[in-house]
């Protein structure tokens, strides 16, 4: 898990292959990030808190939009899971 820059969202990977994005003072779940192939490992947000990075078992990065949920890129090359 890892909170935005600004401490009002919290971001979670799990093994049901989402991102999930949180709002800390309701515990609303405010966008579903979806596209990774199997188990979310490890997510980071950007310092501006615009971007959210995810590592997964299926040995991609993603780069997701943070408001939209958008996917900007895979990050594809790593020969084994993406822990961090």
């Amino acid at each position: 898990v890892c909170f935005s820059p600004d401490g009002r969202r919290l971001a979670s990977g799990s093994d049901d292959e989402t991102v999930r994005l949180w709002d800390v003072e309701t515990g609303a779940c405010v966008k579903t990030l979806e596209g990774h192939g199997l188990f979310v490992y490890s997510v980071c947000f950007s310092p501006d808190g615009k971007q959210v990075a995810s590592g997964s078992h299926d040995r991609t990065v993603r780069l997701w939009d943070a408001v939209t949920g958008a996917c900007v890129w895979t990050l594809e090359g790593h020969g084994g899971v993406v822990t961090s």
